[in-house]
């Protein structure tokens, strides 16, 4: 299951994701997503565990909760529509 993750702290880090989101399953994948120009984050990403149950479970705990003083939200990615 992809979960999308805004509101992070332009500081924040995929390793850091990897060990938030760890805490509850396994993840698959972590890509923060960073401006081109300037190689910033943009303030969201992507992370994708295996385990729908466990990622879930992430998403309820996660959502709302504070990370580098910022409040971030999950939430189920949305399929790209072609």
């Amino acid at each position: 299951m992809k979960l999308l993750i805004r509101n992070l702290a332009r500081s924040t880090t995929e390793e850091e994701l990897k060990i938030i989101f760890g805490e509850y399953g396994t993840v698959q994948s972590c890509d923060l997503v960073l401006d081109k120009a300037t190689a910033e984050s943009k303030g969201f990403a992507f992370v994708e565990m295996p385990k729908p149950g466990e990622a879930k479970a992430a998403m309820k705990i996660l959502n709302g909760k504070n990370v580098a003083n910022n409040k971030i939200r999950v939430k189920k990615a949305e399929s790209k529509k072609a």
